[in-house]
């Protein structure tokens, strides 16, 4: 890539050129946030082999910066390593820094302390919404303005939002989003990406419009030539497979099905994107929700596979190599090699020999938080006053009697019911009462509320708080005076445990967080990230 540069990615015809030649993006989607950081090189030399020449990458706004203020492009989320090694392979890169990213991860990428104004209206030009967004955009585009084209770095093309036409709440809003890139730097090529449906109000002046889909409707590409005549057409989001919920089947979409499509595309004379090339992992709490057409939010599972042509384990599948084959034919050089895959191990069963309960663990949390009502897990005074993102909060309170106990719908999204720490059931969307055994005096009810993924597409996403949201009432009657406990299961929690434990004996790494009889849930700091 170290060529003379004129002139970037441009749009002023039926044809991209760059460099004023003809020019046909052929990318894959790889967030770097999802594959280790030491596996990054790996991926993308096999994006090479399959004939790819543009990654593409999100950018998740609520990893970047956890706490407002506190910002993290380090280790793991160094985009600017991730860029460099990306053109040190000789792919360019179309990239999408949202401040929305939908991705299925967590909230769409927006951080959950937005949350904590109750008056907070997310993706619109809401001043608490767009004066985040400008401190983040702070941070981020200074840090990958240098890597554009035009700074003799791989960036050819900016992603304005994204799928804004599906939400569309505010039409001063992409304006807004444009304007920030531009006045902090951005100077590449500007695209929006939508559905079918959303290209009617997802565009912006100044955007190439791109259009998403996995069936092709040659419809839908007369559609996007109609409101964008002698303009280049490209499919941002070929989606190679599909996302999975928890208690679903895994999905699979098979090479027999997608190959025919991405041939009609390429004999259209179309750019396209594969969403994703490779899915990698939704590591720790990162999984979204979804909750379109559905009585209640189903969570996405931690693998994001996606039935990509590379495997989350960054194995090669039969779709990689029929679209290797594919893509040949559009390049005048034969392909690199597909890397040899890596050595793997089989490890022996890993046995639990320690396990540490809910009520023991409870001396490693934070001081508790007292409140007369239920306080949801965003509007805790914890981490500097940003709230708690992710994991469980305990709400603790005293009880006379037994009864009827009815969530009244305000559990988000579960909870485990005890009774002086005796399980009595779970609450959740679809369960609602539970009845509590009689006992004498006063016993303690507690309630391990747990935040199972926040909906990252819709229509809800200002209605995403979790825990507690509201009263619960025993017998009819609201619950008062919780004590409050948060677990929210980052590395300072995990660890102050671990240190406790390691000093009085020594046994394998590996914790069991028991929460009822022999149901646990494993963890390792080592799997979560950075707080």
């Amino acid at each position: 890539m170290r060529m003379s540069r004129l002139e970037g990615l441009r749009a002023n015809s039926s044809q991209f050129t760059l460099e004023r030649k003809p020019f046909r993006v052929l990318g894959g989607s790889i967030h770097y946030f999802r594959v280790p950081r030491a596996h990054w090189e790996d991926r993308l030399l096999k994006m090479k082999a399959c004939g790819l020449n543009t990654l593409t990458t999100y950018v998740p706004w609520n990893l970047h910066e956890p706490e407002r203020g506190v910002f993290n492009f380090e280790d793991q989320l160094d985009i600017e390593a991730y860029l460099r090694l990306a053109a040190s392979l000789g792919l360019w890169v179309i990239l999408r820094p949202g401040p929305y990213i939908c991705a299925e991860w967590d909230l769409g990428g927006l951080p959950s302390w937005l949350l904590r104004d109750e008056n907070m209206k997310l993706r619109t030009t809401y001043p608490g919404f767009t004066g985040a967004v400008d401190a983040f955009f702070d941070q981020l585009v200074g840090r990958v303005v240098p890597h554009q084209y035009s700074q003799g770095g791989p960036i050819i093309a900016v992603q304005v939002e994204n799928e804004y036409g599906s939400y569309a709440e505010d039409t001063e809003y992409m304006p807004f989003v444009k304007e920030a890139l531009l006045s902090r730097g951005i100077a590449e090529l500007l695209l929006t990406s939508d559905n079918k449906d959303g290209l009617k109000l997802g565009g912006v002046k100044g955007a190439i419009e791109t259009i998403n889909f996995q069936r092709l409707n040659p419809n839908d590409i007369k559609y996007l030539d109609e409101i964008q005549p002698q303009k280049p057409r490209m499919v941002m989001e070929y989606w190679s497979g599909w996302f999975d919920l928890w208690g679903n089947l895994h999905h699979v979409y098979s090479a027999e099905d997608m190959i025919p499509v991405v041939t009609d595309i390429l004999k259209l004379d179309m750019s396209i994107n594969l969403y994703m090339f490779h899915g990698g992992t939704n590591f720790g709490f990162m999984n979204g929700a979804f909750a379109v057409g559905i009585p209640a939010p189903k969570p996405m599972v931690t693998s994001y596979d996606y039935d990509a042509p590379l495997s989350e384990a960054g194995d090669y599948t039969s779709k990689y190599h029929l679209l290797r084959n594919l893509f040949s034919h559009y390049h005048t050089q034969a392909l690199p090699e597909p890397p040899p895959l890596r050595e793997r191990r089989a490890y022996l069963p890993v046995v639990i020999q320690q396990h540490l309960s809910l009520w023991d663990s409870l001396q490693f949390t934070d001081k508790p938080f007292k409140s007369e009502r239920p306080v949801n897990m965003e509007n805790l005074p914890v981490n500097n006053r940003n709230g708690q993102s992710y994991g469980y909060t305990l709400y603790e309170t005293t009880i006379t009697s037994g009864g009827v106990l009815n969530s009244k719908n305000n559990i988000r999204d579960r909870a485990l019911v005890f009774v002086d720490r005796h399980f009595v059931g779970v609450l959740d969307y679809k369960t609602q009462e539970l009845a509590l055994p009689d006992g004498k005096g006063r016993r303690t009810l507690s309630l391990l509320a747990e935040n199972c993924g926040r909906v990252n597409y819709g229509k809800s996403l200002d209605v995403q708080r979790k825990g507690l949201v509201g009263d619960v009432e025993l017998n009819k009657q609201p619950l008062r005076d919780f004590i409050i406990h948060s677990l929210d299961m980052k590395p300072g929690f995990v660890n102050r445990f671990v240190s406790f434990y390691i000093s009085l004996f020594t046994f394998p790494p590996c914790f069991c967080f028991s929460v009822i009889k022999s149901a646990c849930i494993g963890f390792h700091p080592a799997d979560y990230l950075p707080a």
